[in-house]
């Protein structure tokens, strides 16, 4: 692969109004980017989105990819948050709900609800959600608690209940993605649409990491990091540009292996931070893939990634094993040319 093909894997672009349009195409063509997500709710239906993950995959040709094929993701938690839904998709209950079937119960009900997504070209889901909100906070906690994403109101349910949801999907062919790590369940603010969301509670050893935990030990393969600050932690930075949580707790004390995955790099908590700033920091802490959903800023982001491989040598290294990691997620799901 050419550097700028490497530097687009570390993409995943959305789709916009859930399209694939001239201009999108334009850009993967010329930027390379290597993946794509839903961006809203589409209720079209598994054969109209199967054939828009035709058509994306399409794309993978030798100039734009090196014939590498795409990651297309979607949120698919349940309840509130299911982005695709009309026929071939059965309706999901919230992971609250979820959270009161047994781990069994929920692990075959996640494989046919894996099932739908594969049939439909999906092959990552942004899920499950292994925040954990404390009794009786739920009005008081907006990214997870309001909308009902959390599987329970304690680490130990939400942590079998999350390795249930990895290993139903795992047997459909999904890929999950398990967040926002190091959690979002006690903080109030939304980092969609706030800034300045903080985590004053949560310690590197916290026993609401334990649902994280549960996802390594099990092999997920995407983790995403939130956009929060967690001040017995890091004060000074967001998690998804934090060294100490990526490199130090995920990679380190955790031991994982997989794919480091920002959350929206395009979200109100990071809009005043330029974006080439946003991916230079976010991959130079230790992440591997941005998530960034209008192509304006994921143009300027690969530019600053192609800028800052020029003039350091240490941070080459740095992207390169980024490509590495996220190329050896793609070979688990048959994405390379010779899987």
């Amino acid at each position: 692969m050419s550097e700028a093909q490497r530097i687009g894997q570390l993409f995943m672009v959305g789709l916009v109004d859930d399209q694939l349009d001239t201009t999108e195409t334009q850009a993967i063509a010329q930027f390379h980017f290597g993946s794509v997500d839903y961006t809203r709710r589409t209720a079209r239906g598994v054969a109209a989105d199967r054939a828009l993950a035709d058509a994306v995959q399409g794309l993978a040709t030798i100039a734009a990819t090196q014939r590498v094929r795409f990651l297309i993701a979607a949120n698919q938690e349940g309840g509130l948050v299911q982005g695709l839904s009309g026929p071939g998709f059965d309706p999901m209950p919230s992971a609250l709900d979820q959270g009161s079937l047994t781990p069994a119960a929920l692990q075959s009900m996640a494989a046919r609800w894996g099932r739908e997504l594969h049939a439909a070209g999906i092959n990552l889901n942004f899920a499950p959600v292994a925040d954990v909100v404390p009794p009786g906070t739920d009005t008081q906690n907006a990214p997870i608690g309001q909308l009902q994403r959390e599987y329970g109101h304690d680490p130990a349910t939400v942590a079998s209940h999350v390795a249930a949801f990895i290993a139903g999907m795992r047997e459909a062919g999904v890929a999950t993605t398990v967040k926002h790590y190091p959690g979002l369940g006690r903080v109030a603010g939304n980092t969609d649409f706030t800034t300045s969301v903080v985590d004053t509670v949560t310690t590197r050893n916290d026993p609401y990491l334990a649902p994280f935990v549960s996802a390594v030990r099990y092999g997920v393969p995407f983790v995403m990091v939130s956009l929060a600050t967690y001040d017995q932690i890091d004060p000074q930075h967001l998690a998804a540009f934090s060294p100490t949580i990526i490199a130090g707790m995920l990679r380190h004390d955790l031991g994982y292996r997989g794919v480091v995955i920002s959350d929206s790099l395009g979200a109100t908590a990071v809009a005043s931070i330029p974006p080439g700033t946003r991916a230079i920091d976010f991959v130079a802490a230790g992440g591997d893939m941005i998530i960034i959903n209008q192509l304006g800023p994921a143009i300027a982001m690969a530019d600053a990634l192609a800028a800052g491989v020029a003039q350091s040598a240490l941070f080459r290294a740095r992207v390169d094993n980024a490509v590495h990691n996220v190329l050896r997620a793609k070979l688990a799901q048959g994405l390379l040319p010779c899987g």
